[in-house]
């Protein structure tokens, strides 16, 4: 694990993800946020649909996305936005939208309704993976023509999306996951629990519904931020460490288009 004593200055030298050094949170929120508006200001002069895959988490790139939208009037109608995963509660149904946990709730109130209604696009174009229906996204995925780009953050353990290790797997065998219902990992639900929860980890929930690993490394490009503490560690091992079902975004360096953009903090090397 020599790449935990990789300097800031001299991360991203021999990546095998390419990285994005930048300044402060602001400047990779913005640079999300401009890539999914240059992606469909091109699209829609080329009268193309354009297809995301959206994260809830990292978020900073919403407000900035909302306000050029309706600055430069850019039409959404053509636009699907496919979210990576939900909580699920005991039942196995999403969690209520009224829980500041849920990722619907969150598009809801801070995206979608934030967006002026002659821009926004229709409600059937904002998906999100359905319990009762795996297959729905990947089929869908399908008949759209592929994703243009997948938006995401990292976790803790190297997931994307929800897609939790998984040691007894071959790389191979992981990258075809597709959309499906999991239990989610005690350290992921720790780490929520300290970002979202004031660490009451009881109080998370224990399953997920989450779109795949072939759904994301099926898209033309991918796009991670990362930006805490503990990006640190992760960012060198996706970009150093091994490619392994261990650390699922390890998978990324085998994409012929993916990049993460890392904040000043991030780059700090950990120990």
């Amino acid at each position: 694990m020599d790449y935990y004593q990789i300097s800031a200055q001299a991360l991203g030298t021999n990546a095998r993800i390419p990285l994005k050094k930048l300044g402060d949170s602001g400047e990779v929120f913005y640079e999300l946020a401009l890539e999914m508006i240059t992606e469909i200001e091109k699209n829609n002069a080329q009268n193309r649909r354009t297809v995301f895959i959206c994260p809830v988490g990292p978020v900073g790139q919403y407000p900035i996305f909302v306000r050029l939208v309706n600055e430069r009037r850019v039409s959404l109608k053509n636009v699907w936005f496919i979210n990576m995963d939900e909580y699920l509660d005991k039942d196995g149904e999403w969690i209520d939208e009224s829980s500041k946990l849920s990722f619907h709730g969150f598009m809801n109130r801070n995206v979608y309704t934030r967006i002026d209604p002659d821009l926004v696009m229709p409600e059937n174009q904002r998906i999100f993976p359905d319990p009762h229906n795996v297959g729905y996204i990947p089929a869908l995925i399908e008949e759209l023509g592929g994703v243009d780009i997948a938006f995401g953050g990292i976790g803790i353990n190297g997931h994307l999306a929800f897609n939790e290790s998984q040691d007894e797997l071959t790389p191979d065998e992981f990258a075809a996951l597709k959309t499906r219902v999991l239990p989610i990992s005690r350290e992921t639900r720790v780490a929520n629990a300290i970002g979202d929860l004031n660490g009451a980890i009881d109080a998370m929930p224990t399953h997920c519904v989450t779109i795949g690993m072939h759904e994301i490394l099926s898209a033309r490009k991918v796009r991670l931020g990362v930006f805490r503490d503990w990006h640190r560690s992760v960012i060198r091992q996706a970009a150093y460490g091994e490619v392994s079902a261990h650390f699922p975004v390890t998978l990324l360096q085998r994409h012929p288009d993916a990049c993460i953009y890392v904040n000043a903090n991030a780059a700090i090397q950990p120990f």
